[in-house]
C-alpha cells in the first residue's frame, strides 16, 4: 500500500473504505464479504472472508512469481486475492476455486477481463492439482477437507511448491512431520500500521499464517 494512501488510513472504517476503492478500481465490484455466512456449512466450507490488502501484500511476499507459476486460491470467494493478483502485476497465472455458485459467478464475471485470471466452481478436492505451483488458503474449510486437500498435493503436485495457510486456526500440526513439507515461516497479524507508525485494529484476535514449502515426493 502506498505510503500516500496509508496517511489517510487513521481507522477501521477508513481502511474498509480504502479496500472498498481499490476493489472497484481493480474489479468493478466491492469484494468485501465478511458479514455473510456461507450456505455450505454441510460440505465443511468456512464462511468466506476477503484477506485485507495490506495482509496480502506482506504474505505475498513469500512467493516468487515467474511466468510460469500458477497460483490457486483455494475459496476465493468473490476474488480478492485475484484481485490483489491482478492489481499488483504479477508474472503467471492465478486460478480461484470456490465451492459457492453464486460467490464463483461473481468472481467468474469480473475477471473475465483478465487474460491470467481465471475462476472454478467446485470443490478444491476434485481439481486435478498437478498444473499449479503456489497455494494460497485462508482457512477455507473444515479441519477434514483440509486435510484431504494436504493428501491431494502430496499425490498429484509433482515438483516443489509453495503453500500459505492464513488463519490456521491451530491447524499447523497438520502439516508438521509430513515427509517433503518444510515450514519457512510464521507469524500473525492483528493491526494495519500506517505510514506514521499508527496502529488501526483489524482483528480481535491475532490471525495466524504459515508458509510451507512443499518438495514432492
Amino acid at each position: 500500500m502506498a505510503k500516500r494512501e496509508a496517511n489517510i488510513i487513521n481507522t477501521y472504517a477508513d481502511l474498509l473504505a480504502y479496500e472498498e476503492a481499490l476493489d472497484r478500481s481493480i474489479s468493478g465490484i466491492s469484494l468485501g464479504n465478511d458479514e455473510e455466512e456461507t450456505r455450505l456449512a454441510e460440505q465443511g466450507a468456512h464462511d468466506p472472508t476477503p484477506t485485507p490488502y495490506f495482509v496480502l501484500e506482506d504474505l505475498f511476499s513469500h512467493y516468487t512469481f515467474g511466468q510460469d507459476s500458477h497460483l490457486l486460491d483455494v475459496g476465493c470467494g468473490a476474488g480478492r486475492v485475484l484481485a490483489f493478483f491482478a492489481h499488483s502485476g504479477f508474472p503467471g497465472h492465478a486460478t480461484g476455486v470456490e465451492l459457492d455458485p453464486l460467490l464463483a459467478d461473481a468472481a467468474r464475471t469480473w475477471t473475465s477481463r483478465y487474460d491470467n485470471l481465471d475462476v472454478i466452481q467446485g470443490s478444491a478436492l476434485d481439481l486435478d492439482l498437478s498444473p499449479y505451483t503456489d497455494f494460497y488458503l485462508f482457512n477455507p474449510f473444515s479441519p477434514s477437507v483440509l486435510q484431504q486437500f494436504i493428501e491431494s498435493i502430496e499425490c498429484q503436485v509433482p515438483g516443489p511448491s509453495t503453500v500459505i495457510h492464513m488463519s490456521d486456526n491451530g491447524d499447523t500440526w497438520r502439516y508438521v512431520g509430513r515427509p517433503g513439507w518444510t515450514e519457512i515461516a510464521s507469524g500473525s497479524f492483528t493491526s494495519y500500521r500506517n505510514a506514521r507508525g499508527r496502529q488501526v485494529k483489524v482483528y480481535d484476535h491475532p490471525q495466524h499464517y504459515t508458509v510451507w514449502r512443499y518438495q514432492g515426493q
